[in-house]
């Protein structure tokens, strides 16, 4: 049984699911951190001993990961969250929410992090990318994974009854209760990826390359550029499309007020298979827009292509980690 093995193997069990967890593999650690915690209660002469124990290994399993992928982000600024963005399910929209939250609340976030699915796999790199001092991180990363853990051994504890009572009834199910389980989230994936796809190929016509778009550029009338990138990711990417106009993805459409409905326009971002540049495209196309294109691979496909780019126009440091990071525009 379960019990039996939690007692001498607990804190592994939980430093190994945790430590998984961290470095983004798809292996949620929770669940372990509950079950340990729930079968400590049936050993009192060693519960506090392990749960002390579990914590700690639950800390420094979070302290590893995290501090590997805050310096990839580091190193490696924004290729390091393209990466996680093209192994989500929600890709560009993962990142993007990520950085909202963060500029937001700044590094703070890091403290809870680790109860918002997904939010963490993405800020800690982040903090790493906007250059949030190493201290700094250690710290509010530290407080993080001390809450995570101890509230997860808490629960697994006060509620151990019901979840003996849950194991049980699994045990009894046996094979249907996992069959379950698997077929709820085959069809969540499914559902995501008929979700993008049916985006991509609604605009697929609509895509254009850089060589293409280099020519529109030497056209009269030329395009009008909309740069569809989050603030954090300009900010992280000073740099843009000649004559491109900045705008947020879900704001306002000011930016077309004045525009030619029969003008050409050129959306681009920097996210994988352009999902941002499409939505945006959408939103021009419901405006009455009727040539809408987007860049196929973005801002990255015309930086390697050799063609020119100009400076984004001087941002402020969010408010939010200015007090925590050191940033320095790149060039």
């Amino acid at each position: 049984m379960f019990h039996d093995i939690a007692i001498p193997a607990g804190p592994l069990l939980i430093f190994g699911s945790v430590l998984a967890t961290s470095l983004g593999l798809p292996l949620p650690a929770m669940p372990t951190v509950l079950l340990v915690a729930a079968a400590l209660t049936t050993h009192p002469d060693v519960q506090v001993r392990v749960l002390a124990l579990s914590l700690l290994a639950s800390i420094c399993a979070t302290l590893i990961g995290d501090s590997l992928w805050y310096l990839l982000g580091r190193r490696f600024g924004n290729k390091t969250l393209r990466l996680l963005c093209k192994l989500s399910l929600s890709r560009d929209t993962c990142v993007r929410q990520t950085e909202g939250v963060f500029s937001r609340y700044g590094v703070r976030v890091l403290a809870i992090a680790k109860f918002i699915p997904g939010l963490s796999m993405i800020a800690v790199p982040l903090a790493g990318a906007m250059r949030v001092r190493p201290a700094v991180f250690v710290g509010y990363d530290l407080l993080g994974a001390a809450l995570w853990a101890s509230v997860g051994l808490t629960v697994g504890t006060v509620f151990a009854r019901n979840i003996n009572l849950i194991l049980a009834l699994l045990a009894r199910t046996g094979g249907r209760a996992a069959a379950v389980v698997v077929v709820a989230v085959a069809i969540y994936v499914a559902y995501r990826w008929w979700r993008r796809r049916s985006l991509l190929r609604l605009l697929e016509t609509a895509r254009i390359d850089v060589a293409q778009l280099y020519l529109l550029m030497h056209a009269n009338p030329a395009p009008v550029l909309f740069d569809v990138r989050s603030h954090e990711t300009r900010f992280l990417e000073p740099f843009m499309l000649p004559g491109a106009n900045v705008v947020e993805l879900n704001g306002a459409l000011h930016a077309i007020a004045s525009i030619d409905r029969q003008q050409p326009l050129v959306v681009y971002c920097g996210c994988p298979n352009e999902v941002s540049a499409a939505r945006y495209a959408q939103r021009l196309r419901g405006a009455g827009f009727h040539q809408v294109h987007v860049l196929r691979g973005g801002l990255e496909a015309w930086r390697a292509a050799g063609r020119l780019l100009e400076p984004v126009p001087l941002i402020d440091t969010p408010k939010a980690f200015a007090a925590f990071t050191k940033v320095s525009r790149t060039t």
